[in-house]
């Protein structure tokens, strides 16, 4: 049980403004960011699948308007990730696969973790949707480094849990 807690100890301390306001510039950048890595991810998912990834089918998915989806092509477009052609739907340009490819195995790595600690799959897929666009790449290291280290323990206690007997402690 926490311990009660003074009135000076729940007075929010505020950064300084130039830090907090960098703060929020970083997180308004990363989520327009995150957008053109969910577009780039499904779109790649949708030429694999189906070998077209059109704007009707992106705007399903995604839950969003054709207008919505048109204007993220086009943001797309000029960052030079996508390229599209009427009635053609729209393609992944080499630096839009590259996109695809290290934000399907930042997903992965964050729902590795997850998994890790006990976060049930279908939990972790859907934080991992979000952890994903945000995590630092430090973090994202941490979290190989953990992943590398307990499958290193996973793999050096193997053959003790395979070849010990139901009931049996492995002591």
């Amino acid at each position: 049980m926490l311990g009660a807690r003074s009135p000076a100890a729940s007075t929010p301390t505020l950064p300084p403004e130039r830090r907090q306001a960098a703060q929020f510039r970083k997180m308004r950048a990363a989520h327009s960011a995150a957008l053109c890595e969910d577009y780039a991810e499904l779109i790649d998912d949708l030429l694999q699948t189906s070998g077209e990834a059109r704007v009707t089918d992106i705007a399903r998915r995604l839950g969003v308007s054709h207008a919505t989806v048109n204007k993220n092509i086009n943001k797309m477009k000029r960052e030079g990730l996508a390229t599209a052609r009427p009635y053609r739907g729209v393609f992944l340009t080499d630096a839009g696969n590259a996109l695809a490819a290290r934000i399907r195995a930042r997903h992965r790595l964050v729902v590795d973790l997850l998994l890790a600690v006990g976060v049930p799959l279908e939990d972790a897929e859907q934080d991992a949707e979000g952890i994903e666009h945000y995590v630092s790449n430090a973090a994202l290291s941490a979290f190989e480094q953990f992943l590398g280290m307990r499958r290193k323990t996973k793999a050096a206690r193997g053959p003790a849990l395979k070849n010990r007997r139901p009931g049996m402690s492995n002591a």
